[in-house]
């Protein structure tokens, strides 16, 4: 069996500094952290959803009985730079402090796809979820749960593409197979473990995986409203006129010519651009951060492979 170097990156105990002040920079996203937020407590400890039952009807009801036939998988898709990846490593801060228990971080590495051999591939997927499923065993107990696991799969194409493609190897479609058998092996076990595929080609991804998530959750640029909290949160301790967020936010906005800028073009792109112009010698202003917005163009619409 592979061990767990060779499965997963180093594994993160959350919360942890970094990315918990990466969870707080993701605004512009509230709707999508609360239903998060929701989703994975329900399908990390299930008893506070009997709680709720007992509490506001008296009883356990019988719609609550459908929540244990849910896979605890969320799919994140939608363009590139749009947050995917960086709610997925973080939201689990939110998580935790939530539940008040610690979780952890894995990540698979794109190498557990294997190099081609026969079985290899079906063979790492496999003990992947076999580790996860030993961690998530040992975190429950009668009292309850006492620790979360978050599997994070970037690029999941690369993994579960849709066995109907033709083009596709023989191994590869053994590899969807494994992986939906682990996730089965999890929904079984009643174990606190989530795993959240993060893709830009949500179309590619093979139909029984989206039939098995719990939620899919869908990540666009961000609208006015968006990018004014983005670069409101920012720069709120530059001395800017009030006029100057607004013209930021028209300049970033969608044109008859390209599309509006990502998260990560306000947040990468546009003003550390406009840090690095000023630096060293000047103080970051509006005339330059005006001016880089006015220069700088959007990263392209991620375009599906049809």
């Amino acid at each position: 069996m592979a061990t767990q170097d060779d499965l997963f990156q180093p594994v993160i105990e959350l919360p942890e500094p970094i990315r918990a002040e990466r969870y707080r920079r993701l605004v512009g996203l509230t709707d999508t952290k609360v239903r998060l937020r929701k989703e994975a407590t329900l399908l990390a400890d299930p008893d506070r959803l009997r709680r709720w039952a007992n509490k506001h009807h008296g009883a356990e009801i019988a719609a609550t009985a459908l929540f244990a036939d849910r896979a605890p998988l969320f799919v994140f898709a939608g363009d590139v730079g749009c947050g995917k990846s960086a709610l997925a490593e973080s939201f689990g801060c939110d998580l935790a402090d939530e539940l008040d228990l610690p979780a952890f971080l894995y990540r698979l590495k794109l190498a557990t796809r294997g190099s081609g051999l026969v079985g290899e591939m079906t063979s790492l997927i496999g003990d992947a979820f076999g580790h996860l499923l030993v961690q998530g065993k040992k975190s429950k107990n009668s009292r309850g749960i006492n620790a979360v696991s978050i599997l994070v799969v970037d690029e999941a194409d690369a993994l579960v593409q849709s066995r109907a493609a033709q083009q596709m190897h023989h191994e590869d479609r053994a590899g969807v197979d494994a992986f939906l058998a682990g996730v089965d092996s999890l929904a079984g076990a009643g174990v606190p473990v989530l795993v959240v595929l993060c893709t830009n080609r949500v179309g590619a991804l093979d139909p029984a995986v989206m039939r098995r998530a719990a939620a899919t959750f869908t990540f666009s640029r961000p609208d006015d409203e968006q990018r004014h909290a983005v670069l409101g949160n920012a720069l709120h301790d530059i001395d800017l006129a009030p006029a100057t967020i607004r013209q930021l936010v028209a300049l970033t906005g969608p044109t008859d010519n390209r599309p509006g800028y990502t998260y990560s073009d306000l947040t990468q792109r546009l003003i550390p651009a406009a840090i690095m112009r000023a630096f060293p010698d000047d103080p970051l202003t509006d005339e330059i951060l005006l001016a880089v917005a006015r220069q700088l163009a959007p990263s392209p619409i991620f375009q599906e492979a049809t």
